[in-house]
């Protein structure tokens, strides 16, 4: 009954926040098209950040310009692989695979570009983020979108807006922290390779191991996501090449297929809409850009100097949903294990597990690995940012974060239960819905967001 119950909510939720206008007879959401013209701005108002400030980024995460004094509790790097273990994960597979099953293979053309403009997006919120974090006499930091929106909105005058905005995505940020997705995602191909058949136990199990890093401070936190985030995306990155390398005779009609499928003519150009809203939605679940949920992590960083954890910020689409669900894609499709017309109905990580396994009987138990490891980076690294946002809520203290994470590790076991299009419903609608208030203040803020940008970047010129 709870599950039917949560199902009819759900339902509900999706068709609110997935509001539709039909465009050349599809269907097209307000929402979507509320964000990409968010990355379009911000790509065009920061003067290309993602070329101009590229070469940067990286000078940055080797180390360069580390600073063990300046404000904040981890390195740049740290802080960059604590966000990416909430971005690198099942949105790479099981995001990917949903992709090409609703909008065919062009979708993962239209995922690339995205995530292209996804990075100036990324680099903006960022940039905000730290720009107006809180850091308090003790050295710890208190940020998140929501900090942003409260104090950014009141320093150019406008507090009640401010407060109001900040308060309604610290209250969505916990709903789309709860990584339901990611539980449900991980139980196939683990269950198939230890053969038991029990959602339940793996659930609790998973929980548990979730408990015994996420119930640590940010310190322990980034330590963990440090070695996972390199660890996890080999192991992934390797299998994709692989499937690859093996089919290599078929890459060039693979790449031609997402290339005429991203343009096909079809009812005017609706074939191309689809693929790219369907593209968009992914994309946007994979690389979290517009929607804020990654301010938390980056605004732990030790930098004097907001833009340069912005631009640092922007590698993590360009990891994530530029190469990696590229990379994805392309293997996914040269597997052919895509295609719901001869795949027998898979759906999810079911299609990567296919792919993986056209390469060797053993492959599946690797796919299985990553998944593991990617669920867990990212549900470690949620529980975090739903912690940040309950005590923006109801109040900072040790105890308020120790009792919140303890009850999302509680909820976990759900994600085993309920079944897949509904949770995907329940954590599209919410990070999109987080996306409203997030982009109101990116534009309200975008005159001190760009004088901040431009100011490092020559003052880095003028070093250089």
């Amino acid at each position: 009954m709870l599950v039917d119950l949560l199902s009819r909510a759900i339902d509900g939720l999706s068709a609110l926040v997935f509001f539709e206008v039909r465009v050349a007879g599809v269907p097209v959401q307000l929402i979507v098209l509320w964000l990409a013209a968010a990355m379009v701005f911000m790509t065009f108002w920061l003067g290309i950040p993602q070329v101009r400030g590229f070469t940067e980024a990286w000078r940055i995460l080797r180390g360069r310009a580390f600073d063990p004094d300046a404000p904040g509790e981890v390195s740049q790097f740290a802080a960059l692989t604590t966000a990416l273990a909430g971005t690198i994960g099942l949105g790479n597979i099981a995001g990917v695979g949903v992709a090409l099953t609703v909008g065919g293979p062009g979708a993962v053309f239209w995922m690339f570009v995205i995530g292209l403009f996804a990075m100036a997006l990324k680099c903006a919120e960022v940039t905000l983020g730290l720009m107006f974090r809180d850091v308090r006499p003790d050295g710890r930091v208190h940020a998140g979108a929501w900090v942003t929106l409260e104090r950014g909105l009141a320093a150019i005058g406008r507090p009640r807006l401010g407060r109001g905005l900040g308060l309604l995505h610290a209250f969505l940020m916990i709903g789309g922290a709860l990584s339901l997705f990611q539980v449900n995602q991980a139980y196939p191909p683990v269950a198939e390779q230890l053969g038991f058949d029990n959602r339940p136990a793996f659930g609790l199990a998973f929980a548990v191991a979730v408990a015994l890093v996420l119930l640590g401070s940010i310190r322990w936190i980034a330590r963990a996501t440090s070695m996972l985030v390199p660890a996890m995306s080999l192991i992934f990155v390797s299998g994709c090449l692989a499937i690859i390398l093996a089919g290599l005779e078929r890459v060039p009609g693979a790449l031609a297929l997402i290339l005429s499928e991203a343009f096909r003519a079809e009812s005017a150009f609706g074939g191309m809409l689809g693929a790219f809203v369907t593209g968009m939605r992914r994309a946007v679940y994979s690389c979290e850009a517009g929607l804020g949920t990654a301010v938390a992590a980056h605004a732990q960083a030790k930098t004097r100097h907001p833009a340069s954890e912005g631009l640092v910020a922007l590698i993590e689409p360009f990891i994530d949903t530029v190469v990696m669900c590229t990379i994805t894609g392309v293997a996914f499709v040269v597997a052919g294990t895509w295609n719901p017309a001869t795949n027998g109905g898979l759906e999810g990580v079911g299609i990567a597990s296919a792919a993986f396994a056209t390469i060797s009987s053993w492959f599946p138990a690797l796919l299985a690995l990553a998944v593991a490891l990617f669920a867990y980076a990212t549900v470690i690294a949620n529980g975090f940012y739903a912690a940040e946002a309950f005590q923006h809520l109801a109040g900072r203290g040790p105890r308020r974060a120790f009792a919140v994470k303890l009850a999302f590790c509680c909820i976990l076991p759900l994600g085993a239960i309920l079944e897949l299009g509904k949770i995907v419903d329940f954590v599209d609608s919410v990070y999109f819905l987080m996306a409203v208030p997030n982009v109101i203040g990116l534009y309200l803020l975008a005159g001190p967001l760009r004088a901040e940008m431009n100011a490092y970047l020559r003052w880095r010129k003028g070093v250089r």
